[in-house]
């Protein structure tokens, strides 16, 4: 007997967005830096006000063709088409950046194996942390860590809690 599937989450997955949360990053060029976050969506406002909450107005951006990029003003804005297999164009290109999250997915298949909705922009914004020090020497990163640990406290109630409080 073929069996039906009518649960939307599992419709389209394949390489798809379905059921999937959305990142956003940005890497600076010269620095190497990167700053990425988990937003609630793709649509143009969200993309539009993150790159103007963090990239200095006049900068240069690169993107892909998405269309939610489009009209972005205030920005040199350039683009390559991935849609069409364009993936660079003298300078324009977004590998930096395509590095960046091949190296989280390949993190969250070697290291952490499931990244929950509820901590996923932890995980997200520890993994740019670990990015952006990388050229550090050892301790230079320990120090670095520990500083960014003070005055924070996770207990493991909240860890562990769902949304609304209850425990899983």
């Amino acid at each position: 007997m073929k069996r039906t599937n009518t649960d939307p989450k599992k419709l389209n997955q394949g390489r798809g967005t379905v059921g999937k949360t959305a990142v956003i990053g940005v890497k600076e060029r010269e620095s190497k830096k990167v700053k990425a976050k988990v937003i609630e969506n793709t649509k143009r406002n969200t993309l539009h006000g993150f790159i103007e909450g963090t990239v200095e107005e006049g900068s240069t951006v690169n993107t892909d063709d998405f269309k939610s990029y489009e009209k972005l003003e205030g920005y040199e804005h350039r683009t390559v088409q991935h849609s069409v297999g364009e993936y660079v164009e003298g300078q324009i290109h977004i590998n930096g950046m395509e590095s960046f999250w091949s190296m989280l997915k390949r993190a969250h298949k070697g290291i952490y194996h499931k990244m929950s909705k509820k901590h996923l922009n932890r995980y997200v914004v520890e993994f740019a942390e670990r990015h952006n020090i990388r050229e550090r020497d050892t301790i230079e990163q320990m120090q670095k860590v520990v500083a960014g640990m003070v005055g924070k406290r996770l207990k493991y109630k909240e860890l562990v809690s769902g949304v609304d409080g209850r425990l899983f």
